[in-house]
């Protein structure tokens, strides 16, 4: 007897009604596509469970990446037997003496299958005498147990699990649209990407490249940040945008200041851009409220007057150690800190306006037509598709 099955758990998604369906198949997909590597692994689906059949896979390395994959509540190495009881009792004592460290436990019987004849009770009375018997040193407590020998009983098998491994949880990967995030090389843009797709968002990323400011150094450190955001998504497509001869025009042209300001509007319009090309619905960035000049109410309110276009912004109400945090958990954090500056870092003023006001930003923009670079920067772009396995650049000529 031994583990043969990986249980996993919905969660969130047992909340989405008519719409479930269309959530556990993309769910399904999503898990085929990062057990790739595993060729003997198959998935199927019952009633409220998903299980993942190992057919001799070592477990361990499975388990590790369908931890990462969102919309998992909870997964669990299981036993499959026949409904049965003499071999659901020596599957549940198999399942107690795998798990370590064990001085107490609980059985905890769910009878999906109301055909089988012996109710939930039942066989928790069944099943906790037998492990009593047949083991030494542990006790029953169903307040506080060790372990919880859980066992399902479903009409096709029962299935026997003694370890619940949390989940990412949240909704799988491409059941909630496409945003497109604007990646810096910084701490937080990457965290904002993880948390959308949290959310079930697919992301496609920007990233405004200025040469020779900024090194090609600059340019992989945010490739190896996607290729780390990929480990919890799908492939992801990264816009690179050559922003050098628009960035010097700016900071050339407007009032020091004032120069993040529109610098950051052009950003914005550049990606809008962008996303009605590529049929994309939303901006996500990792803006946090109040945190660096850019990025106050006024700012903000003055930056988005340029698209009309949701921008989601995870991280709004973090403090900066909570976003630290979270990018040390995902692997994003040490990649992050590399001493390669990108566009925001440089040309910043002395002292950057904290409170443009939207009229003042208008009036100065109408002195000088930026449209020329605005478009050269668009047809300039390139576009690098991006795997958890490899890295592959595709040139696409957006416009």
């Amino acid at each position: 007897m031994e583990y043969e099955h990986i249980l996993i758990r919905y969660g969130e998604m047992a909340l989405k009604g008519k719409n479930m369906r269309s959530f556990i198949l993309t769910l399904q997909e999503n898990l085929l596509a990062k057990l790739k590597e595993f060729p003997q692994v198959k998935i199927k689906r019952t009633q409220g469970r998903m299980f993942i059949l190992l057919n001799g896979h070592d477990p361990e390395p499975i388990m590790d990446i369908c931890k990462k994959v969102f919309g998992i509540h909870s997964l669990s190495l299981a036993i499959k037997v026949d409904n049965d009881v003499e071999q659901i009792k020596e599957a549940a004592l198999y399942a107690l003496k795998k798990a370590k460290d064990v001085k107490t436990f609980k059985v905890s019987v769910k009878r999906v299958n109301k055909q089988f004849p012996h109710g939930s009770s039942e066989m928790n009375q069944l099943l906790g005498t037998h492990l009593l018997v047949n083991t030494d040193d542990i006790t029953v407590d169903v307040h506080h147990p060790d372990v919880e020998v859980k066992v399902e009983i479903r009409a096709e098998a029962t299935y026997i699990t003694s370890e619940n491994v949390p989940g990412a949880g949240g909704l799988p990967v491409g059941t909630s649209g496409k945003s497109l995030l604007l990646l810096s090389g910084g701490i937080d843009s990457p965290v904002a990407g993880y948390l959308a797709m949290k959310r079930g968002v697919q992301l496609e990323a920007i990233h405004f490249h200025s040469p020779p400011y900024t090194s090609e150094r600059a340019k992989q450190k945010v490739l190896d940040l996607t290729k780390q955001l990929t480990k919890y998504g799908k492939s992801i497509r990264v816009h690179i945008v050559p922003f050098t001869k628009l960035q010097q025009e700016i900071f050339r042209e407007m009032p020091e200041n004032y120069g993040m300001t529109i610098m950051r509007r052009m950003m914005f319009r550049i990606a809008e851009a962008v996303c009605q090309q590529e049929g994309i619905l939303s901006l996500t960035t990792g803006e946090n409220l109040g945190q660096v000049a850019s990025q106050t109410m006024e700012s903000m309110h003055t930056i988005n007057e340029v698209t009309n276009y949701p921008i989601i912004r995870p991280l709004v109400a973090m403090d900066k150690e909570e976003v630290i945090a979270i990018s040390r958990k995902i692997g994003t954090y040490d990649i992050s800190i590399l001493p390669y500056e990108d566009c925001c870092t440089i040309f910043v003023p002395k002292s950057p306006k904290t409170k443009p006001r939207r009229d003042k930003v208008n009036a100065y923009e109408a002195r000088h037509d930026f449209s020329e670079s605005i478009n050269e920067a668009i047809e300039g772009i390139e576009t690098i598709k991006i795997t958890s396995k490899q890295q592959e650049s595709e040139f696409e000529d957006l416009f």
